[in-house]
């Protein structure tokens, strides 16, 4: 059980709240959260109360066939089975929560690290550098990246780790260009401007990029990853496609009718104590600090204008930060 000091409202909270991501009535929303090991099961070792840890949004079970093949977020073989916060239990948005199979998926956050670094290795960036991933970038390839919130700014941070020659961001709002460009983008194509795919295959000689990046989840981004990914090139997919209840079309010709050779990979959050290290390993030796997404900060009681916030954009919002109050606790 830890007890919570610092989470984030994340868009798939608002999909949620919408209605959009079917869920049991009343239960408790979040899986971006962190705080301080309050209590302890029988069986966990190597932890120890008082212990200020991070929990990944997925907390996979890492015994069943699903998740030893390496695929934790599917673990069990449920569709995001590993996604167990408010889909198979209340959520972590709550000043107490339960992390299920804990000496896995709970990892003690470096001393180093703020709780509002620490966040960021929970959703944002974990997922967005499995975006980074599943487009298996090979040093100087080119690369597209579709939306710029907070998974595709965290896919754009991945891709200069990877070491993409070329990161061409696709984002209209000023603000979230300026934040790309500050991550890594070297170009951005503001899609209110032009048409997106004319723009991306006159800057790659009409060849196309090696690799696109759906971060957005909406069906005219989903086609434009086809569009603009040249012949042989890898699509790696992070949207959530739930808002539109529609088959997903795949453009033929784009995709050579099946034959030109593309690699299509969509994914989430893997979840897990390591995959939490690795990322505290790369904000503690300055290669990321994620923190510049945050863009507005509440307390706890004032969570529901956080999520009012999410689900309009006012004010620019990108990342809550929301503050629990430990007074007494």
């Amino acid at each position: 059980m830890v007890r919570t000091t610092s989470a984030m409202v994340c868009t798939t909270d608002v999909h949620t709240m919408k209605g959009a991501i079917p869920v049991a009535p009343d239960v408790t929303l979040g899986h971006e959260a962190v705080g301080v090991v309050h209590a302890l099961g029988s069986a966990v070792e190597g932890l120890a109360v008082g212990l200020r840890v991070a929990v990944a949004g997925v907390t996979p079970c890492f015994q069943c066939d699903f998740c030893q093949r390496g695929f934790s977020s599917q673990c069990h073989g449920r569709m995001l089975g590993g996604a167990q916060f408010t889909n198979q239990r209340d959520g972590n948005l709550a000043q107490y929560f339960l992390v299920n199979n804990a000496q896995a998926n709970l990892s003690p956050i470096p001393e180093a690290l703020s709780d509002h670094h620490a966040l960021y290795a929970t959703d944002m960036l974990n997922t967005g550098f499995l975006a980074a991933e599943h487009a298996e970038l090979e040093l100087g390839e080119t690369v597209a990246i579709f939306a710029q919130g907070a998974v595709g700014l965290s896919a754009t941070i991945g891709c200069r780790l990877r070491g993409a020659g070329l990161i061409i961001a696709v984002e209209s709002v000023p603000a979230r260009q300026e934040l790309a460009r500050h991550f890594g983008a070297d170009l951005v194509v503001d899609y209110t401007q032009c048409d997106p795919v004319e723009r991306i295959l006159e800057l790659t000689d009409g060849q196309g990029v090696d690799a696109a990046i759906e971060a957005l989840g909406t069906p005219g981004t989903w086609d434009a990853t086809f569009r603009v990914t040249k012949p042989g090139g890898r699509i790696s997919n992070v949207g959530y496609h739930g808002e539109v209840p529609e088959p997903l079309k795949i453009p033929l010709e784009p995709f050579g009718y099946g034959m030109a050779d593309k690699k299509v990979y969509g994914g989430l959050n893997r979840g897990g104590s390591e995959r939490l290290r690795r990322i505290f390993r790369l904000m503690e030796n300055g290669k990321v600090d994620p923190t510049p997404m945050t863009t507005h900060e509440f307390g706890f009681d004032e969570i529901e204008r956080a999520f009012w916030m999410m689900e309009s954009k006012e004010g620019g919002i990108i990342k809550p930060l929301i503050h629990f109050d430990t007074a007494g606790a």
